[in-house]
């Protein structure tokens, strides 16, 4: 059992571990002095993926710290460490006296790892958070493994399509013609074609990160019902992460166009379609942007990308509040779904102090003009 506030602990470090222990935790707000100016969200999921805990070197569910300082735990990187680091760079902000013109609001969401549908999509919908009055908002990102920092200003869209391939059925034995799975095959080869494509176009341009190409992967077979048996259905689901300059609609025809190709009977449904991609303004024309790439500009080195996969970002962005992915977790292995999910806890200190030169610089953009 790890121990509450060992010796020599820093109190961050322990309200962190003891945060990756339980469900939910009810901050206050950071009131700010003008009312009439949109408030600064800052944004955090409660929730976490499962484990295989036989794969671990700790109870991921203990918060155990090792001799070296890091921190085992599910959700050390996705995003639990984020929501303390919020918590307590306000909480540092208010004991020394600090007040800015700008709200700063705390926002704590279920169910980002299963789409958010029941989280975020469903919240920015309702009256409480019209309320809030959101001009900006900060949400997750991803640790960087080198020295620098890695802020996302995109995502790529979430389409999982399922193709459903008609055919002939019959005896094992038999040459049959026009069989689901001699159609279901064109079309995933139409499919992973496109993915090698991508994949090269990828590793061809250096200056290229993987947010900005069109990903997309076989994850479910299904189809047939014994060895001696061609069957009548088969189908392939497909999980495609498309880059946010793409025509959606093009896309689609596209899809629809490699269906056709191989044959009568085949068809493909969306089990999830994301069609409204936003994208955060970097440029210092911006006044969120300028405000957050100056108060990381002395001592942070800034890596602006599209995020890979899906974050409740695109639910903000999409109702018109710029958002930014930013876990400040540099010189760190990206371990989110992994198995000894850890931080250190000298990483975890730093972006406490990050986030406590971020708030005020946020919190303080002049008045805008939509605002005046």
């Amino acid at each position: 059992m790890a121990s509450e506030g060992r010796e020599g602990e820093h109190p961050s470090v322990t309200l962190f571990r003891q945060y990756l222990r339980i469900r939910t935790l009810q901050p206050e707000p950071d009131y700010g002095t003008n009312p009439k100016l949109s408030s600064v969200l800052l944004n955090s999921h409660t929730d976490v993926v499962p484990v295989f805990q036989e794969y671990w070197s700790h109870d991921p569910f203990e918060a155990f710290k090792d001799a070296d300082g890091y921190i085992y735990g599910r959700g050390a990187q996705d995003m639990k460490c984020v929501s303390i680091q919020y918590l307590e760079a306000v909480r540092r902000l208010k004991a020394e006296g600090h007040h800015f013109p700008r709200t700063i609001h705390l926002t704590f969401v279920p169910d980002e790892e299963i789409g958010g549908h029941q989280g975020m999509e469903l919240f920015v919908k309702r009256p409480e958070f019209q309320a809030l009055r959101a001009g900006f908002a900060l949400d997750e990102g991803l640790a960087n493994p080198t020295d620098a920092f890695t802020v996302f200003y995109s995502e790529r869209s979430p389409w999982w399509v399922r193709v459903t391939s008609t055919g002939k059925p019959g005896h094992g034995s038999r040459f049959i013609e026009d069989t689901a799975a001699e159609k279901l095959h064109k079309v995933v080869s139409s499919i992973l074609a496109f993915r090698e494509k991508e994949r090269q176009r990828l590793q061809s341009d250096p200056q290229l990160k993987e947010g900005a190409v069109t990903s997309v992967n076989l994850t479910i077979l299904e189809g047939g019902v014994a060895y001696n048996v061609v069957p009548a259905t088969m189908s392939a689901s497909f999980d495609f992460r498309v880059a946010p300059d793409v025509d959606l609609k093009a896309f689609e025809g596209q899809l629809q166009d490699w269906c056709q190709a191989a044959g009568e009977g085949v068809t493909f449904e969306f089990a999830q379609k994301w069609t409204e991609p936003q994208v955060t303004p970097t440029d210092d024309s911006d006044p969120w942007w300028a405000a957050f790439s100056r108060a990381c500009k002395d001592n942070l080195t800034l890596e602006p990308e599209i995020f890979p996969a899906a974050t409740d970002s695109r639910y903000l962005r999409a109702v018109g509040v710029p958002a930014l992915g930013f876990s400040p977790m540099n010189r760190t292995p990206i371990l989110l779904h992994d198995h000894d999910e850890r931080l250190h806890e000298a990483v975890f200190l730093r972006g406490v102090d990050i986030y406590t030169r971020l708030l005020p610089a946020l919190a303080s953009v002049p008045v805008l003009p939509s605002e005046s």
